[in-house]
Order: C-alpha cells, then structure tokens, then sequence
C-alpha cells in the first residue's frame, strides 16, 4: 500500500484512511453531507495525488496522442485541456484521462490512479515513432481545490488571474512561493475550482499555504467519499464503476469525446455502433419510491425481466433524493421511462432523467 506525501497530515486531521486504487487515502474527514455541502456552497481540498501523470515528448507525439485516445487532440492549443479515453481493441474503455498541451511537442496526461501501470503500458504498445515517455506520476502531488469560492480562496497565492482563466485551460506559475505548479481550471465536482499540480516535496508547505489563505472562506479538507457524491450529482463517470474494459464510449454517452474525423483504435468499430445503434445506454435515474441503489443492484422492468444493472448509486445530500446511474436496454433509456431497482428483493420504482441531476 503506497502513501501520499501528506499521509500523515489527513491522519491528524482525523481522516478515515482506506485503501484505494493501491494507495492508502482519505475518504472522509467531519462526515459526507458536510464534506459535500462545503464544496458545493464554499471551497474544499481534496488531497488527489494517488493520480497517474505521464509526460510524453517529441516530433511524434500528437500522433501517438491521437491514435490512442479517442477525442481530437491537434484540436488544442497551449494551455488547453481535453477530456478523452483511451479505447480497447475490442470496443471497451482503457481509460479515461485528461489530455493537457504544454507545447507543439510537449503534453501531459492525467490518468486513474488504478489503471498507471495499465495505461503506460497501453500507451507504449503504440509507440513506434520513439516518443519519449515519462511516468512523473511518484513524484507529483494533485490537490483539486473546488467550490464557488476556490478562485478567491487561493487568489493571494499567486498572480495567475485565477478568475479569468476559462474552463479546461491551465496555466503554469508561481503559488505559495513554488516556482513550476501547474494550475488547471478543471475539476470532478461540477463546483468550480481548480486541481494543482506540483512536485512532492512541497507538499506540505502548498498544503499549510492553502488553508492560512482559505480560512475566511471557511475551507476544508474533503475526502474521497463526497468527491464521488459530488461527481455523481454532475454524472460524471467513474473508472471501474461507470465505464471500464467492457463499455463502450458510445454506450457510455460519451460520443462527444469520441471524434471520427482521425483514425484511432478500434474507431471503425465505434463508428459502425454509432451508425447502427447499441443495444444498452448508460442512464441517469431517480427513485421514485423509497430506496437507496447501489453498484451492481438489478434493474427490472414492470414484469420482472432484467433489463440492466447499477453502475452508480447514492442519497445525493444536495438534492434530498436517491439517484444513480446504470445500464440497461436502449428501449429503457428515453428520458421519463420507468424502471425498477431490485433492493432486497423488492422492486423499486425510479424513473430515467437527464444528467446532470437536479
């Protein structure tokens, strides 16, 4: 089990520790709803720095870049970000990562902390043009500061105009006195803010610099539980629950980073599914009865023919009400359908709504 440099700070917090992806993390400090309520109404900091970061270098790059990931990376520019995944030779997920240009020759990927070892290597296997390859992700630490007030939380750390910067760029400077911290107006929350990336050594001091700065704006660390609570509110989905080796991106309703306009792995394939239709789509649902839905609960339809199965599920403590997301069969998936969650045995009526939740 690996430990993030601030390990020990969470524990004298009062941080309930669990393993997570390999790494011993923070899931909870004073209680989700509090957690969750702070970031959606304030600001919070998640320690995040269980992520995975490559750095991939040299005159092939964009190619290597764009034959892997499914989105379209000669799309950015310096400082802009791209969400994408990398599909699986037989219509599944790998990944899904975050694609940052530093220059022409020069990006970033951030990737689960649970798929580096799988990702650099999935990477590598396409490398035939000598791009040079670098896993910085033992050395670099990932806080994601989030919430309405994160920009002016953090604001006297640096002179980086936080307010200004749009949504997926990214800007490298000075904060807290550290020279080289790459600051990106991304996030996994839907609150605002902004995820800091920085060597490890100067964990601690960036750590102590946020929360002297960030004490008017009432700030405080978030665990891992209220980040996937936050994240699922938004419908954002989840490696290992949501997507993974057996869904595909456009089952996924991620065809909006799916981009057929190049070639990539597997696109012919990708491309004859969103021509022709797939046969399950992932959903976002409420309850309309009482009950809490869980990863891997059945869903049935009104006979009792299982239809699909929960992927996410939770008491969303911003909207007072239990909702998940799942996949089941496309003629399930039009928004309004009914659909029954097995709890226990029972059958519990949800209905199929749009993402993001409200």
């Amino acid at each position: 089990m690996k430990n993030v440099a601030l390990n020990d700070t969470h524990i004298a917090l009062g941080a309930k520790m669990v393993p997570f992806a390999g790494f011993n993390m923070p899931v909870q400090y004073s209680g989700i709803n509090i957690e969750h309520e702070t970031v959606r109404k304030g600001v919070g900091v998640f320690d995040v720095s269980h992520m995975g970061e490559f750095i991939l270098k040299g005159d092939g790059t964009l190619d290597l870049i764009q034959r892997v990931c499914s989105n379209d990376a000669s799309r950015l520019f310096d400082g802009k970000i791209q969400y994408s995944c990398l599909p699986n030779e037989d219509g599944g997920i790998v990944d899904d990562l975050l694609v940052y240009r530093i220059d022409e020759k020069t990006y970033l990927l951030v990737v689960n902390a649970s798929n580096i070892e799988k990702d650099w290597n999935w990477i590598s296997k396409y490398n035939t043009g000598g791009v040079e390859m670098k896993n910085i992700s033992d050395q670099t630490s990932l806080l994601a500061v989030q919430g309405p007030k994160a920009a002016q939380a953090l604001q006297s750390l640096t002179d980086v105009d936080l307010g200004s910067m749009e949504y997926y760029t990214f800007k490298k400077g000075v904060f807290a006195g550290v020279e080289n911290v790459l600051i990106s107006a991304t996030g996994y929350t839907g609150a605002g803010g902004f995820e800091l990336y920085f060597d490890k050594e100067h964990s601690q001091h960036i750590w102590d610099a946020i929360f002297k700065a960030g004490e008017p704006y009432g700030i405080k660390p978030i665990g891992l539980a209220a980040r996937d609570t936050l994240r699922l509110e938004m419908g954002f989905c989840l490696y290992g629950n949501d997507i993974d080796d057996t869904t595909s991106p456009i089952e996924a309703g991620l065809g909006w980073i799916t981009k057929f306009t190049k070639d990539f792995v597997n696109s012919a394939n990708l491309a004859a599914q969103k021509q022709n239709g797939v046969k399950r789509k992932l959903i976002g649902f409420e309850m309309i009865e009482r009950g809490i839905p869980r990863h891997d609960y059945e869903i049935v339809d009104a006979e009792g023919n299982l239809i699909g199965k929960v992927t996410s599920g939770t008491q969303s403590p911003t909207l007072q009400k239990a909702i998940g997301m799942a996949y089941v069969k496309t003629e399930f998936s039009k928004e309004g359908s009914e659909i029954y969650i097995k709890i226990r045995d029972n059958k519990i009526l949800a209905r199929v709504v749009k993402m993001p939740f409200k």
